[in-house]
């Protein structure tokens, strides 16, 4: 079977003008076309880069996003706004000094207009017919607001439950897949940074003292995304990103530990085609995990860091694509290697831009320098493409 060898996780850095036009729009300099003409010429520019680069995953960039999970809840219906929301709505988040805004839930959730549908259509237009294949939507989890807030993520004219709440959150998300897949959408993302903290073990002290239950709430999650992903079309390929948090301004992580404690459920229960995982420092711990993956699953590898300009060693990265596949290889279902390798991708651990001006050391040709090095590394690799 044949998938994309060389990928990107999504977001990428913005160019300055996009970065000012925004600003001018949140001060009222300009009109919301006008910001739209503007992310859609920047748009444009950043497809062409990943053509000419020769990749066969193509997303916007997120250009049209402040932040990685934008565009999901913030456009549904039965949501309230608010502003500087005090610190005791933040449950296992009680770390956090301030959070600039959030939703509340008041009402039933409701889906009153497609989420991504435009944003797909603009790129296909940008793409062309001879790549809309190649187009891929990434957007934000299902249980994130919910381990953010607890029982504060909704009122109870609202919800009475969690199983409640999250009857219409899985109902919203295949909604939004049909959608997508309707208009000729292929490739999907879930970009979801609460999975980790199931590994590590100060996240996990967190959700004791906040009085949940880890495990119980791990396989309410699990069983969240099956929900969601129920009526997956076959022919649509749908991934996970497990994401460590790539937002603090020094680039450290918000989540540590090996994925020892979730990778069985994970690659076993849920109803994802693809993972991608984090193994760009030793926060991540090693490749033991994944001897659990399933022959009909594989992984995107996340051994190129956007935290740092600095460029990896091309014959290092080689050999930790190797080193995983003979995990698998040797893994609870063995298979041969040259199987395993063929269940593998390369990537940046996470994306460019989670929020919308990156990192400030990280340039845009640093970004260029690192998604060249995942191109011609997959492809010494697997010789394709």
């Amino acid at each position: 079977m044949s998938h994309p060898r060389a990928e990107h996780i999504g977001s990428l850095k913005r160019p300055d003008v996009l970065l000012q036009k925004r600003s001018d729009y949140q001060l009222s300099k300009c009109t919301s076309a006008e910001l739209r003409a503007c992310e859609d010429a920047c748009i444009a520019e950043i497809v062409r880069l990943q053509l000419d680069l020769g990749f066969e995953v193509i997303t916007d960039g997120e250009f049209r996003r402040d932040i990685f999970y934008a565009g999901f809840y913030d456009k549904l219906g039965g949501l309230k706004v608010v502003p500087d929301p005090p610190k005791y709505m933040f449950q296992t988040f009680n770390f956090v000094q301030s959070w600039p805004v959030t939703h509340v839930c008041t009402e039933r959730l409701k889906r009153n207009s497609p989420l991504y549908g435009v944003d797909f259509d603009f790129l296909k237009q940008v793409v062309g017919c001879e790549n809309t294949g190649k187009i891929k939507i990434t957007m934000g989890a299902p249980e994130w607001y919910q381990f953010r807030h607890g029982k504060y993520t909704y009122e109870r004219t609202a919800y009475s439950s969690d199983a409640d709440y999250f009857a219409d959150v899985a109902s919203i998300y295949r909604e939004e897949i049909r959608d997508l897949y309707s208009r000729g959408c292929r490739m999907l993302q879930i970009d979801d940074p609460v999975l980790s903290c199931f590994c590590d073990p100060e996240w996990r002290k967190r959700m004791a003292q906040a009085g949940v239950d880890p495990e119980q709430l791990f396989q309410l999650y699990l069983d969240v995304y099956n929900d969601c992903l129920r009526d997956k079309p076959r022919d649509m390929t749908i991934g996970l990103h497990i994401c460590r948090g790539n937002v603090k301004p020094d680039g450290s992580r918000f989540t540590r530990g090996p994925y020892d404690h979730i990778a069985r459920k994970l690659f076993t229960t849920l109803d994802f085609d693809c993972y991608y995982l984090e193994y760009d420092d030793g926060d991540s711990g090693g490749f033991a995990p994944i001897r659990y993956l399933p022959p009909n699953k594989r992984v995107v590898l996340g051994l190129v860091s956007t935290k740092t300009p600095v460029l990896e060693d091309p014959e290092e990265l080689r050999g930790r694509i190797s080193q995983a596949a003979e995990v698998i290889a040797h893994g609870e279902i063995p298979r041969t290697k040259a199987e395993a390798l063929n269940q593998l991708s390369l990537s940046p651990q996470c994306g460019f831009a989670s929020h919308s001006r990156g990192f400030t050391f990280i340039t845009h040709e640093d970004m260029v320098k690192k998604l060249k090095l995942v191109r011609a590394v997959a492809h010494t690799v697997w010789r394709e493409g």
